[in-house]
Parts: structure tokens; sequence; C-alpha cells
């Protein structure tokens, strides 16, 4: 990885796949220094090994999306499709789609009780169902059936996903 970092140059259309399991540096290292160089580059992590910990601090250092292995092709290749379109120039078609796309979960937010916010406020952070409960003075199942509703409400398909949305409407600093 360090010689991708040393000969990598920016280019349109790009997107990098880094597995979290690499030698010498993982994939969330990465991800992170090429963050750090402000490279723009969209990283998918991908990883046979994740926790809810891992996701959270891929998603905060700006990957695009983080898959757990197995995955079938096809979420792979959608993975890579909205990395390309969101690393895409800006124009006003493309600012006005990210105008509706925050206006939209902003909207599914708003369907949330007080209580299921506050839950996914703090499954966003990467906080286990134990923690959550006892931070929110619940029974662990009832974390649960709260977690449950706020990924249906969400429509959010992975824990990648809503904390993406979480960022994106300005509920947590990425």
């Amino acid at each position: 990885m360090r010689a991708f970092l040393a000969e990598w140059t920016p280019r349109p259309n790009a997107c990098l796949i880094a597995d979290v399991r690499m030698p010498g540096m993982s994939g969330l290292e990465l991800q992170e220094e090429l963050a750090t160089r402000r490279t723009g580059l969209p990283v998918i992590v991908i990883t046979g090994h994740g926790d809810i910990a891992m996701a959270v601090r891929a998603m905060k250092a700006g990957a695009s999306d983080f898959i757990e292995k197995p995955f079938n092709d096809q979420v792979l290749l959608d993975a890579v499709n909205r990395a390309l379109l969101a690393a895409a120039p800006a124009g006003p078609e493309a600012t006005a789609a990210g105008e509706n796309a925050r206006a939209e979960v902003e909207a599914r937010i708003a369907t949330l009780t007080p209580r299921e916010h506050e839950v996914m406020l703090l499954i966003a952070e990467g906080r286990p169902n134990k923690v959550v409960a006892t931070r929110l003075d619940l029974s662990t199942r009832t974390v649960e059936v709260h977690r449950a509703k706020v990924m249906e409400k969400m429509q959010a398909r992975s824990l990648a996903e809503l904390v993406r949305m979480v960022i994106l409407c300005g509920l947590m600093k990425p």
C-alpha cells in the first residue's frame, strides 16, 4: 500500500476498494491516509471481520461504503457506482440531487420517535446495544426493537448506510 500511495496520482472516474486486512497497512489506515492527503479518491472498505466500531471509523474517515464479506457482486458494483457518482464534478443537477437526498433523509428522520432518534444517534456512534440500553435506561431487547424500527424507517440496509445518513444531515461530524 505504501507503493500505491507513492505512485498514485489523482484521476477522474477512479475508486479504490480496500480490504481491512492487508499486509503492511490496513485498508482503514490507507483510507485515513488518503483522507488526510485530501485526494478525493472514493474508498470502499471491505472486510470479513467487521464490527460496528470499525464501520463507524471507516464512515467517519470518509469511506464511500463499508461492505462485509461475503457479499454478492451486485452489492459491490452498486457501491462502486455510488462512489463514482458522488465523486463526479458537481454541477447544478448534482447540487440539486444532493439537496434532494438530504431532504429525503431529513423527512425519514422526522418519522422517528424521540427515543428512536436517541437510539439512532448512539448506534451511529458505534455503541453496542448493551451500552445504548445502559445509557438510556432501557432493556437490551427494547433497544433491539428500536434499532430495527430505526433501520426500517430510515430505509437503511446497513449500519454504514445509516451512519452516512446521519453525517449527511449534520447530526454527527465525519
